[in-house]
């Protein structure tokens, strides 16, 4: 899919600007309901806000003070690894070829090889920026304080901003805007909180099963499973394969078999038992319509374009079906 330079930029800019509103409206929905259950019945809402917002972000920093450094010790060491595995890797094919008729093809070894290569500088590259500090600019701080105060307001004042927002909107289209808007928050709120925990039961359930197959850096790989979870379909193969990469290059092909026995069992877990109890059916999207949205944003926006694919499709099937019931009801 070829698409305009003009676009890629667009997206690009949008992306290094929304970005912080995006995360600031994610947390904002993880936490709207509780603050939401708190106001209605003990305390103002400001005060509703600022105790919870408390409690969730004492709980971050405790979160990040405790697995912090043992993530930046795997990731270190993975780092350092990669060089030998890359040799090892190399040495493996070269094994194959001398003791197999079928020589594997020159095009596949070089992909390999490259691929390894790539990915050998860009964790090089990124660990000794975390160690020394240098990936800290002032603009991602900037980006990491701010992303608080957007919370916090989104949380406190959503009402206001509600109101506000509807004086725009002409007083004989207010009510279907409500009903759009209602809609699209229903739907939005329930796949973003339903997805946080799945997301969390998952990791949670990897490392439980990487600790147990022996699979070296089983953090790590944990949190890259809850991460790309997050992803319809593609986001558990995503996460599988570096956790897979280790355990062959590693020579224990009873930690191969366990690593996939691990995912497969967590799949069917999520699919049969997880997610329909805490997500359910709340987008109501068609398998063919994900895959699509899921093209788009990945040819669009990458990882990110991945993750923001399917509930941005969600809320445009909203929109779409109240227009088409509008114009229904006027006999169009």
């Amino acid at each position: 899919m070829q698409i305009s330079p003009w676009i890629r930029l667009l997206f690009a800019f949008l992306k290094a600007v929304l970005g912080p509103f995006l995360i600031a409206v994610i947390i904002s929905y993880l936490l709207n309901p509780i603050v939401n259950l708190l106001s209605h019945r003990l305390l103002p809402r400001s005060l509703a806000v600022l105790l919870i917002y408390t409690l969730f972000i004492a709980s971050i920093v405790i979160l990040v003070i405790n697995l912090a450094p043992v993530l930046e010790v795997q990731l270190g060491e993975l780092a350092e690894h990669l060089p030998k595995w890359n040799a090892k890797l190399q040495s493996m094919i070269q094994e194959y070829n001398d003791h197999s008729k079928e020589m594997l093809p020159l095009s596949l070894q070089t992909a390999v090889e490259r691929s390894l290569g790539r990915l050998e500088m860009k964790m090089t590259d990124y660990v000794g920026g975390l160690m020394s500090g240098i990936g800290s600019t002032i603009n991602q701080l900037f980006l990491f304080l701010i992303i608080p105060f957007l919370a916090f307001y989104m949380l406190k004042d959503i009402h206001s901003i509600e109101r506000t927002l509807l004086l725009i909107i002409p007083k004989k289209s207010r009510r279907e805007t409500i009903r759009v808007l209602r809609d699209m928050d229903l739907a939005l709120g329930n796949y973003i909180r339903g997805q946080f925990l799945v997301c969390l039961v998952v990791g949670l359930l990897s490392l439980i099963g990487y600790v147990i197959v022996g699979l070296p850096y089983a953090l790590l790989f944990a949190a890259l499973v809850a991460v790309f979870n997050v992803i319809p379909y593609l986001g558990p193969i995503f996460g599988l394969i570096p956790a897979l990469f280790v355990a062959f290059i590693s020579g224990s092909m009873k930690m191969v078999i366990g690593v996939v026995i691990v995912n497969l069992v967590i799949q069917i877990l999520e699919g049969n038992f997880i997610s329909p109890q805490i997500v359910g059916k709340s987008l109501q999207l068609h398998p063919l319509a994900i895959i699509f949205a899921l093209l788009v944003g990945g040819e669009l926006g990458g990882v990110l374009g991945l993750i923001l694919a399917v509930p941005l499709f969600a809320m445009g099937k909203v929109v779409f079906e109240h227009v088409i019931d509008h114009f229904v009801r006027r006999g169009v």
